[in-house]
Formats: structure tokens, C-alpha cells, sequence
């Protein structure tokens, strides 16, 4: 049995999703079907692509396939499926859902309820990468079908992400803020509860006058909770591939104009 899945992103506030079934039959012929879902709101590539592969295998799941179907390919354009989802079956769970840096493994909760979805259908699944747009009919199906899911993107997003506008016209650039353990001000652009590993995902900006790290933008992580939009005065860990949050001294205030 033979899934195509295909996620769509139509802007930054919208994805969407699409799957084929091809079963070939005892005479060596594809009975095809195809799936479309309702799209999400302010998803993530990543978080489509992994969702694309749960809903296939939910909906073979519900399917009664014949007795002859003992093995399920699943075919995506996606790379980071198909480099990590035996991570997630056989290391990350041993690792708390951790990195080897310590850093969390984002998406988690996705890559739990996969796994767990891979055990349910008890048969041999293999996930492979198929180049996206190829002239495979069946990889061409299931993106013509993500788009339409992703015009219908009526679902609430998969995670909840409050989100802030940033004071800087810097990007997000991973790792270009170095972790020394350093005194620094900075500012929260975007907070994200990993509720797997219990932690909190923060893209910030460095407001400090005096730092060479001034208005980048980067990710940290942190147990402790900070608002976005609010400014806080933080001691930051030695880690730059497990960047922390290890103490918050005070949140700084903004001026009133007439101080």
C-alpha cells in the first residue's frame, strides 16, 4: 500500500493537506483514492508535513484493507520527516524528547502522535522522500489537493503561539545570538508552551545599548514564563546549540513620554 501526502503552505497563516491511497490489487492493478482535509490556520511547514503523515495512517487505519496489505510506504517531499521519524520512534523517547545539545525537539507532540499512529497500524511502515512537484501522477494529486485543503483553512492552528511585533527589521537568525552567560536585555517577539517537554519557546530581540548582539532576533527556551511584548533583564546559560533562560532579574518597564 502506497500513501502520496502533500502539505501546502498558501501564506504564513495558512496550510493545508493531501493524501492518496494507492492499493494495488490482486491482478497487479492501483485502486486509488484520494483524501482532502480542512486546512489550518497559522501552521507551520513542518507541522503540515507531519500532520499530512498522521492523517494518512489515521485513515488507513479506519480503512478494512485486505489481508493481503502487510507493509505501507508513505511517499512525501518532505526531508524532515523522512530524516527524524525513526529518531522519534526509537531515540527521542528516551531522551525526554531532547536533542543531543539538551535543546527540545520541536513538534513533539506531533512526532509522538505519529509514532503512535505507526504502532496502531500494525504493519511495517516506511516513509520515503519523493522530489516535490516531480512528475509523479500520484505526488501531483496530493499537492493539487493540499491546495485546495489550505484555501479552506478553517481549523484552529495545531499549536498556540502568542505573537508580537518585533522593533527590529532583522530576521530570525538561529544561533546568532551567543550564549556566554551573559547579562542582557531583551525583548519577547513570540512564546510557545512545548508541553511535551514542559518548557517555554521564546523568539526574543536583544534591546541592550551596549551589546554587539543588538537587534538580532534568535530562539531561546526557558522554564520560567515571560510575556510578549515585554522586556525583560535576564541571565542567559554557556550553551549556544541549548540556548536558556537561567534567571530573570526584573522585567524593565517602558517609559512613560513625560519621564
Amino acid at each position: 500500500m502506497l500513501f502520496s501526502t502533500s502539505n501546502y503552505g498558501w501564506d504564513k497563516f495558512r496550510g493545508g493537506i493531501g493524501v492518496i491511497f494507492v492499493i494495488i490489487d490482486y491482478s497487479g492493478k492501483d485502486q486509488v483514492q484520494d483524501f482532502q482535509f480542512t486546512g489550518y490556520k497559522n501552521s507551520t511547514n513542518n507541522e503540515m508535513e507531519l500532520q499530512a503523515c498522521i492523517m494518512a495512517l489515521k485513515e488507513a487505519i479506519k480503512q478494512n484493507l485486505p489481508p493481503n496489505i502487510t507493509r505501507v510506504v508513505i511517499q512525501t517531499d518532505s526531508f524532515y520527516v523522512v530524516d527524524h521519524y525513526k529518531k522519534a520512534m526509537f531515540q527521542w523517547p528516551k531522551t525526554r524528547w531532547l536533542s543531543h545539545s539538551g535543546r527540545p525537539v520541536l513538534n513533539a507532540d506531533r512526532w509522538k502522535l505519529l509514532v503512535k499512529c505507526i504502532q496502531k497500524i500494525r504493519m511495517q511502515v516506511e516513509i520515503r522522500w519523493v522530489r516535490g512537484h516531480s512528475k509523479n501522477k500520484y505526488n501531483k494529486a496530493a499537492d493539487k489537493l493540499a491546495r485546495q485543503s489550505a484555501l479552506e483553512a478553517f481549523k484552529a492552528p495545531l499549536t498556540h503561539v502568542s505573537v508580537r511585533r518585533k522593533t527590529t527589521d532583522r530576521s530570525v537568525d538561529v544561533g546568532s545570538i551567543e550564549m556566554k552567560g551573559q547579562r542582557i536585555t531583551i525583548r519577547i517577539i513570540t512564546s510557545e508552551m512545548l508541553n511535551v517537554q514542559k518548557v517555554w519557546k521564546y523568539k526574543y530581540e536583544v534591546i541592550s545599548k551596549h551589546s554587539r548582539f543588538r537587534g538580532n532576533v534568535d530562539i531561546i527556551f526557558s522554564e520560567h514564563f515571560l510575556s510578549t511584548g515585554h522586556t525583560y533583564y535576564v541571565r542567559v546559560n554557556c550553551n549556544t546549540r541549548n540556548p536558556r533562560i537561567e534567571k530573570v532579574f526584573r522585567e524593565i518597564k517602558p517609559k512613560k513620554e513625560n519621564e
